[in-house]
């Protein structure tokens, strides 16, 4: 199992920010707000900044190589404890609303202080990798227009988030975030009983390490809101991945459609029985195919089932998500999607092995001092998606504190015990943000 290992200062540097009283700070952030006249997403237009210092520390024991018929490297072929120290900066600028028209534009950049690890990017593969390189770009920029009654038609460089970002997502947790050259269609009316329309085309996307992968996707989600018994999504997404030159290759180009029912879409979304209890509730199911030049001819199921109870300030779930595999290259897999939010923090399933898995799970959440609080720990248990090959456990833990508006504090821990699949791996996180 992967040694503990001791956080360096900048964890007691960031957690130093608790004592600090709420009087003065809320003092400094009403000066900023009135120095820069911030009006946020408003139609006078916007300046953003998100500032986010974090500690990542990734240990390792008995990885292993495909090239040794999937046995241990050596000892000295081991990868090194990774440790980074970045700082990443976006800095946004949003116009004011001009006869319908918007634009944004969206700068983005990690400065890495502690690079002892491997970014995919900066050649130090002799340390097991967190995708944080040092690297800057050009993160958003796009047009939007909403002239046109309860409708909004975006162009450009962009940030979609669809659903609990399974399929579409911008994988918000890396410090650079995932983005999407495309043009997307909103049609909110909410006159016919809350129903959304998002339809669009993707033709680039910009990941989180920076690089592009060539895409022709058109997209489609429909919800329809249930009033206080949620809502259910249909969707569809047509993937096919054109550049071979680039990370993308032609066996990621799938079809997938799915209907979802769900309550649950961010915290605090509950089916009220009174006060203080509430129910929870997710059932989806997926389907995928191969697409236009994969070279592949499969079609694979996805099931995602989830139920909660709510009491007080806590929060109780039980979930279950299988996603099938028939075969190398041959799995259900999401490549557009925010995959550190699902099947471990360990991020040992980004990609769905051969033999398809299933992630049964459950989690217990406390939601302190009026929401400023988090708690949170997650228990998953991984098998094949028959259930007879047990790939491994994992624990996962938070901890996070919100200073008003725009400062937060943050820990996390996961720590994924590998029996059939990959490897022990131990992850830790501290983190500062600073959000206007």
């Amino acid at each position: 199992m992967p040694q503990q290992q001791r956080i360096i200062p900048l964890s007691a540097a960031l957690l130093s920010l608790s004592v600090i009283s709420h009087s003065a700070m809320a003092g400094v952030t009403q000066d900023v707000e009135d120095a820069l006249n911030f009006y946020h997403y408003g139609k006078n237009g916007a300046v953003k900044i998100d500032l986010n210092t974090r500690f990542e520390n990734v240990n390792q024991d008995n990885v292993k190589s495909p090239l040794l018929n999937g046995k241990p490297l050596p000892p000295s072929k081991q990868p090194d404890t990774a440790n980074a120290v970045t700082t990443r900066l976006r800095l946004g600028l949003l116009s004011p609303v001009f006869h319908g028209l918007q634009g944004y534009a969206e700068y983005q950049g990690v400065y890495a202080m502690d690079s002892d690890y491997n970014s995919t990017r900066n050649g130090k593969t002799g340390y097991s990798v967190i995708a944080d390189p040092y690297e800057s770009e050009l993160d958003q920029l796009w047009i939007s227009y909403a002239g046109i009654p309860d409708t909004t038609i975006k162009g450009g460089r962009q940030v979609i988030q669809f659903d609990d970002q399974r399929f579409i997502g911008n994988v918000g947790w890396r410090q650079l975030q995932q983005t999407f050259d495309s043009v997307l269609i909103t049609h909110n009316n909410q006159q016919l009983f809350g129903l959304t329309i998002n339809a669009g085309y993707i033709g680039r996307v910009k990941t989180i390490t920076t690089t592009t992968e060539g895409v022709t996707a058109p997209i489609l989600n429909v919800n329809y809101k249930l009033g206080d018994y949620g809502s259910i999504t249909g969707y569809g997404y047509w993937l096919d991945f054109t550049d071979p030159g680039a990370n993308a290759v032609y066996f990621k180009s799938t079809q997938s459609y799915g209907l979802r029912l769900t309550n649950f879409q961010k915290p605090g979304d509950t089916f009220k029985l009174n006060d203080n209890f509430g129910l929870q509730y997710t059932a989806e199911w997926s389907i995928q195919s191969n697409y236009q030049n994969n070279p592949n001819s499969y079609t694979v199921n996805r099931y995602n089932l989830m139920g909660g109870l709510t009491a007080y300030m806590f929060s109780f779930q039980g979930a279950m998500e299988q996603l099938d595999g028939l075969g190398k290259n041959k799995a259900f897999q999401t490549p557009m999607g925010t995959n550190f939010a699902f099947q471990g923090w360990a991020d040992q399933f980004l990609v769905t092995p051969d033999n398809g898995i299933r992630d049964i799970f459950g989690t217990v959440t406390a939601n302190l001092d009026r929401g400023d609080i988090t708690l949170m720990g997650v228990f998953h248990q991984f098998y094949d998606d028959t259930g007879n090959i047990n790939y491994g456990q994992e624990w996962d833990f938070l901890a996070s504190k919100k200073f008003g508006k725009h400062y937060t504090v943050l820990a996390r821990y996961a720590n994924y015990q590998a029996n059939q699949y990959s490897t022990d791996t131990q992850k830790i996180w501290v983190q500062g943000n600073i959000n206007f």
